[in-house]
């Protein structure tokens, strides 16, 4: 029995030894365990770059919407918050679902302490848009535009969630603060 045991002993070790030295399988299984990671961050690296980049599309098109406001041009073409906010989605085409996502709001202010930009966000975390106006003021006024869009995120596993809206999605605000030139009307 005992010699029995001892070769059931060498046995087991020399099926174990080449084993370990057996390679035509270890790619595989190292692929499989490092491939779920790998794209998870993949995707999240690519999720992040997208918010990032329009982030950077609402906040040009702000920009290029203040200029038409503080130098008096949407004054004098009368344009209300409909035709402001269909020249807002001539600059963001193709990213945004501009006519149904996209919330502006502008504000004159006496002052730029007291100008505000929070972000509009009620305490269950949506979006709360029901103080938005249009008033692009005159010559001289403070304005403060802020043009808000709900974007969907996808990427929300191994802690790699970039929303801070309920439902999943991250909300891009896109703010341009400055005083109205001194045009004439």
């Amino acid at each position: 029995m005992r010699k029995f045991a001892s070769h059931i002993g060498r046995l087991t070790r020399a099926v174990a030894r080449k084993f370990a030295r057996r390679k035509d399988g270890a790619a595989a299984v190292e692929f499989g365990i490092v491939v779920v990671p790998f794209l998870a961050i993949l995707f999240a690296i690519i999720e992040t770059a997208l918010v990032f980049f329009a982030g950077q599309v609402l906040e040009t098109a702000a920009a290029d919407a203040g200029r038409l406001i503080m130098t008096g041009q949407a004054q004098k073409l009368n344009l209300n918050a409909n035709t402001f906010k269909n020249f807002v989605c001539t600059r963001i085409f193709g990213l945004f679902d501009c006519q149904a996502g996209l919330q502006l709001d502008v504000r004159t202010y006496q002052s730029f302490a007291n100008a505000t930009a929070l972000k509009p966000i009620d305490q269950n975390g949506n979006l709360d848009t029901s103080g938005f106006t249009y008033q692009p003021g005159v010559a001289g006024d403070i304005v403060v535009i802020r043009l808000v869009y709900q974007w969907p995120t996808f990427v929300r596993t191994f802690g790699l969630n970039v929303s801070d809206l309920s439902g999943g999605k991250r909300l891009l605000m896109a703010t341009a603060a400055f005083r109205n030139e001194p045009y004439t009307p």
